[in-house]
């Protein structure tokens, strides 16, 4: 079939920005063509400007739509979410489920084989943050549910490994003894160190057993500090270790922004999360987390005594702080939205890029990098 050509807009293909244009098959990508490359026979869409993009990826995404996934962990509610960070760009997610009972979380594993059975768009895998944390570092986690990791739950996260087909695990290496990182990373399980208050050697041996990645850089672990490095300097110095980075202005300055940047530029990189909540692609104003009333207000989402709690954020807002505020050169920032995190999450061979054969799930950006369209499968959803 000839397709559909869309025209007159850069294409980021996951790994460089140049003119061209986007042709489009049978909900496929068939070509990503130079500006004098013919498309005979294709319907032409004139985008007038911007830039085309591969469709966000986010591995770490609790809600949307106005639903948590630990407050209904079934396939029903992995669908609005998907649905919902569709429509803001973001074609492919981890649902993440933070620290629950036993029970949730199986709920919660079964939801998510379920839906990726039944080939639910968007949902590529599970992200478990906790409840294997630091009490000292656990943010808005229920302290109650928060323990260290035993022979029981190892058992049980390296079954959950065999369910789904993607499983990022955030853990804080006081909790998870360097031999069970070991054993779930040879499972095949993403393990991230996040919402600890280990040292920098605790730190680095913890990713010398398996570790490979940090969750929401700066939040919820122990700071780079003058005689202690912490999670923070261990994941600067470590040049193979990834970290996602919350960049809503509020959860990390311009300035750290600029300074991790800059450390983490080679193939250890930094990526976008949004950490989004239940208000992503609503209008509400509070939901509730764990029996506790979180408050939506200029852009930040907070317990009552003021702590984070989450994110207000989705990923064209992240892109325009961290090219705007922090400086960073636009053909990484849509990196930091696309490739970076499919690579980190093992999903670089669907999702991220713009390639021949590919799906095509792909966004439309202004030169303002505010979103003018999404289209899923070839199919254009707002």
């Amino acid at each position: 079939m000839p397709g559909t050509l869309y025209l007159g807009a850069e294409v980021f293909d996951g790994e460089g920005l140049a003119p061209g244009g986007l042709l489009v098959e049978d909900g496929h990508v068939a070509a990503v063509l130079r500006p004098e490359e013919p498309a005979r026979g294709a319907a032409v869409v004139d985008l007038g400007g911007g830039l085309v993009a591969p469709g966000f990826v986010d591995i770490q995404v609790n809600g949307g739509g106005g639903v948590m996934f630990n407050d209904a962990p079934e396939v029903a509610t992995l669908r609005r979410m998907a649905d919902a960070h569709a429509r803001l760009g973001t074609l492919t997610i981890l649902p993440t489920l933070i620290t629950d009972t036993p029970e949730v979380t199986r709920a919660a594993i079964a939801a998510v084989a379920q839906a990726v059975a039944e080939g639910l768009p968007g949902i590529a895998g599970l992200h478990l943050e906790g409840p294997h944390l630091s009490l000292a570092r656990k943010g808005a986690h229920d302290p109650d549910l928060i323990r260290p990791m035993g022979g029981d739950d190892l058992r049980f996260l390296l079954d959950a490994a065999r369910s789904v087909p993607r499983l990022l695990l955030t853990i804080a290496p006081e909790s998870v003894d360097k031999e069970q990182i070991s054993a779930l990373s040879d499972a095949g399980v993403i393990v991230s160190l996040g919402h600890t208050d280990a040292g920098f050697a605790t730190c680095r041996a913890a990713f010398d057993a398996g570790a490979r990645v940090a969750t929401h850089l700066f939040n919820a672990m122990s700071p780079l500090g003058n005689r202690e490095p912490g999670l923070v300097g261990a994941v600067l110095a470590s040049g193979a270790v990834s970290a996602g980075i919350i960049a809503d202005g509020i959860h990390v300055h311009p300035a750290s922004l600029r300074v991790a940047l800059a450390a983490k530029a080679g193939p250890g990189s930094l990526f976008l999360v949004t950490d989004a909540m239940a208000p992503a692609g609503t209008d509400m104003r509070s939901f509730r987390l764990n029996g506790r009333e979180i408050l939506r207000e200029n852009g930040r989402l907070t317990l009552a005594d003021g702590t984070l709690a989450g994110a207000d954020l989705d990923m064209t807002r992240a892109l325009r702080v961290i090219t705007r505020d922090a400086g960073l050169a636009l053909d990484r920032a849509l990196a930091m939205a696309t490739s970076v995190p499919a690579r980190v999450a093992g999903l670089g061979d669907r999702s991220g890029a713009l390639a021949p054969g590919r799906q095509a799930d792909f966004v439309h950006l202004s030169d303002g990098l505010e979103l003018r369209g999404v289209w899923q499968r070839g199919v254009r959803l707002a």
